[in-house]
């Protein structure tokens, strides 16, 4: 069994609204001291939102240390005191001027358990309200649509690449598809029957 890190000290390095920089000692069998360091916050909140007619909202932005565009299900940061729904509301009204009340929580997952101390925590919603979006003052997403089948086949052509839509869709997708068929269900009936128990 692979044997327990014992941590000796912790220091922060750096620390902004985003995340904390963090430096710990800790010891191994070998009873030597060891380095290591690691980013620290407050946890993310990812949402797939989906329309009436069963298509999938994403958003489309430019991410500047791959330098290229990128295809998501909204998402972002846990604001410090704020709880991970509440932050996957303001993510989704930020970046697509989509509303939503009801969020239903499908799971959570660790974003890069060996370089962040981080849980992204994943939710589905309904939508049918949508207004502008309100962004940030760097932030230039464009909003878009696409079927649960197509968003197979993007994944499939790599033309989504984002870590943390890729583990949010493999959370959520079987309910998108229909059971012991190769075809997708149109995406609503078969996901919100399932989380409201009319199976």
């Amino acid at each position: 069994m692979p044997e327990h890190l014992k941590k000796i000290s912790e220091e922060i390095i750096h620390e902004n609204p985003w995340f904390t920089y963090k430096h710990d000692k800790y010891r191994q069998a070998d009873d030597k001291e060891h380095d290591y360091y690691y980013l620290e916050t407050n946890g993310m909140a990812m949402v797939i939102p989906v329309r009436e007619d069963g298509r999938i909202v994403l958003v489309l932005q430019h991410r500047y240390l791959e330098e290229k565009q990128s295809i998501e299900f909204p998402g972002g940061g846990v604001k410090k005191g704020m709880d991970p729904i509440d932050a996957a509301r303001e993510e989704l009204l930020e970046e697509t001027g989509w509303v939503s009340e009801e969020m239903t929580k499908i799971g959570s997952f660790g974003t890069a358990n060996g370089l962040a101390k981080e849980m992204a925590h994943v939710y589905v919603t309904h939508v049918t309200e949508q207004y502008e979006q309100q962004l940030e003052g760097t932030e230039d997403i464009e909003v878009i649509y696409r079927r649960p089948d197509e968003i197979m086949d993007m994944i499939q052509r790599g033309d989504i690449w984002c870590g943390q839509t890729l583990a949010s869709w493999a959370l959520a997708q079987n309910y998108f598809v229909a059971s012991g068929s190769s075809e997708t269900s149109n995406g609503l009936k078969v996901l919100f029957d399932y989380f409201l128990g009319e199976e």
